[in-house]
């Protein structure tokens, strides 16, 4: 226990966080430091494929990417262990699964504060650096450039579903179900996600966020949002490690490792 609690004071030091008792405040510093620190990016995965993983690391391994490499992951390693950390710091917390084009491919946080509940969910690659109110009565939006997430209000099976539209048309979705389940009961869509068919074994995706907007790509185009106002300009694989570390921190040579074997991509929204 001892060895899990240097863990997460090591991990609340790389998000430059104290830690503090339970709260609403605390919890959306949580968030935004980890939406703004820690990068939706599937670099190291790839990378870690290659070094033979088919899983979600281990907290230590993940923790030393982020320090070392400014590595984050993809929904399962970034919600996964954000999840571990708050239940460490005492949340009432659980972990959810959430359904997209097939069930229970997507994990999500339902945090419940002062009797209302919140999902938090720092792998979409969403600017949720606050948690999401789910006890609604109507539509909770959020913008971003060209990008727009609507939380609709619970259905009468109590699932929350979350939309995202680009440039007003509808381009991605999850329905977040309520039920408590266990990280073991992801096994198999988590290993599927390591398969040579699979979409981030086949695409590039990076997403930071900052206090005025963020930084993404996806596969061969950069966008940069400032102050809600975007700009895209497409990009070469020759130039991508160059353009990642300067971007994103994460060093050219580690980029070039994971992505050196592509000659396409595959369309992310596939």
């Amino acid at each position: 226990m001892m060895i899990q609690k240097h863990l997460f004071d090591k991990y609340l030091h790389l998000l430059g966080v104290e830690r503090s008792f339970p709260s609403y405040q605390i919890l959306c510093q949580i968030i935004k430091a980890h939406l703004t620190k820690v990068p939706f990016e599937n670099i190291s995965k790839l990378l870690y494929k290659k070094q033979g993983l088919n899983y979600i690391p281990d907290l230590p391994t993940y923790l030393d990417g982020i320090e070392k490499y400014k590595f984050g992951g993809t929904c399962y390693a970034n919600n996964y262990f954000l999840y571990l950390l708050l239940n460490d710091l005492g949340y009432d917390i659980k972990l959810c699964g959430a359904d997209m084009k097939n069930p229970d491919v997507h994990l999500i946080s339902v945090v419940k504060i002062k009797n209302q509940d919140y999902i938090v969910d720092g792998g979409y690659a969403a600017p949720f650096l606050n948690p999401l109110p789910i006890d609604l009565k109507e539509d909770y939006i959020i913008n971003l450039g060209l990008e727009k997430y609507i939380i609709k209000p619970k259905d009468d099976a109590g699932r929350t579903k979350v939309e995202q539209y680009y440039d007003g048309k509808l381009q991605h979705w999850y329905t977040a179900n309520p039920r408590e389940r266990l990280i073991e009961e992801f096994d198999k869509v988590i290993k599927d996600s390591y398969s040579d068919d699979a979409i981030f074994m086949n695409a590039i995706r990076i997403t930071k966020f900052s206090e005025a907007g963020s930084v993404v790509i996806k596969n061969l185009s950069l966008t940069e949002t400032i102050n809600n106002e975007s700009s895209t300009v497409k990009i070469t694989l020759k130039d991508m490690p160059f353009i990642i570390q300067e971007k994103f921190g994460i060093p050219a040579e580690v980029v070039y490792e994971a992505i050196g074997h592509f000659k396409e991509l595959r369309d992310i929204y596939d």
